[in-house]
């Protein structure tokens, strides 16, 4: 589960909702002052059991290159509302709801996807690949998750089908207690990441949880859509060995960027660094052809 460092908007940022063709969804809308020259536009999809917040630390600084920032929360996601319906959130059902996004920001957006978002995106690029200028895959492999982490998520959604979400809720924090006193989490953030919980819709993260175990290689597909491409990690990750996300870049031809001290957020964990990274790659991506 992501944690962001802080929650409090950058004075360059608002939340609302974006209206699209397929519903509203929450978002984190930061954008450059007045007189800065624009350089284009991010969509930020979060990963599985995250959320807007989770890009929170990133705003300022790429508002501040001259990038508007988008973080969305996806559907059934936190703020933004889904039925309780596992069927609205298969992964081509989410693909739709990022494709509305970037068409309500204008197209020739930079796509990233962090963790879950990152399958969730590359499904949108493969769909259409037209709206985006570049895609990102941050903290996100070329299929399925690791075994490991495949047992914890189907004994989570196992769970999330017999119990309520409180119960669920204090069932993690139980397991999770010394990794938490280990973190000392301000009491705010513990507030926020458990009201995060309870407001995500049940069904959506039992649908997620079954697309991170099941998830096939699309890594030829999409190293054969010509978008310029950039796989971003940290030098940890739990949910894929990093040598298996160099080696989805090294297949992608994509830009290869390790993020040092980070772990699976390093939009959350080493934000300016994560920031100056994303910043190069999107002032140096052409135009898309297919646009």
């Amino acid at each position: 589960m992501s944690r962001p460092p802080f929650l409090a908007l950058p004075p360059c940022a608002e939340a609302y909702l974006l209206t699209t063709a397929r519903g509203e969804f929450a978002v984190h809308d930061a954008r450059p002052a007045p007189a800065a020259p624009a350089r284009g536009t991010a969509l930020l999809v979060p990963g599985f059991t995250g959320s807007k917040e989770d890009f929170i630390a990133l705003l300022e600084p790429l508002a501040a290159a001259g990038f508007r920032a988008v973080a969305v929360d996806g559907r059934g996601q936190h703020e933004s509302p889904g039925p309780r319906d596992e069927a609205a959130y298969a992964q081509d059902e989410l693909a739709r709801d990022v494709l509305a996004q970037a068409a309500a920001l204008g197209g020739d957006v930079h796509l990233l996807g962090h963790s879950l978002g990152g399958l969730i995106t590359r499904a949108a690029v493969l769909s259409d690949a037209s709206p985006f200028r570049s895609l990102t895959v941050m903290s996100s492999g070329p299929g399925a998750i690791s075994a490991s982490q495949q047992a914890r998520t189907q004994l989570l959604v196992q769970a999330l089908g017999l119990l309520d979400m409180e119960s669920v809720w204090r069932e993690m924090q139980r397991e999770g207690a010394e990794a938490a006193a280990a973190l000392d989490t301000p009491a705010e953030l513990t507030e926020f990441l458990h009201r995060r919980w309870l407001l995500t819709v049940p069904e959506q993260l039992m649908a997620t949880g079954v697309q991170l175990t099941v998830e096939p290689d699309r890594t030829a597909e999409l190293a054969g859509v010509p978008l310029a491409k950039h796989v971003v990690s940290g030098e940890l990750d739990y949910a894929w060995p990093v040598p298996e996300i160099d080696a989805m870049a090294e297949k992608l031809s994509a830009v290869r960027t390790v993020i040092r001290g980070a772990g699976h957020s390093p939009n959350a964990e080493q934000p300016a660094a994560t920031a100056e990274a994303l910043v190069r790659f999107w002032n140096d991506a052409p135009r898309n052809d297919a646009a």
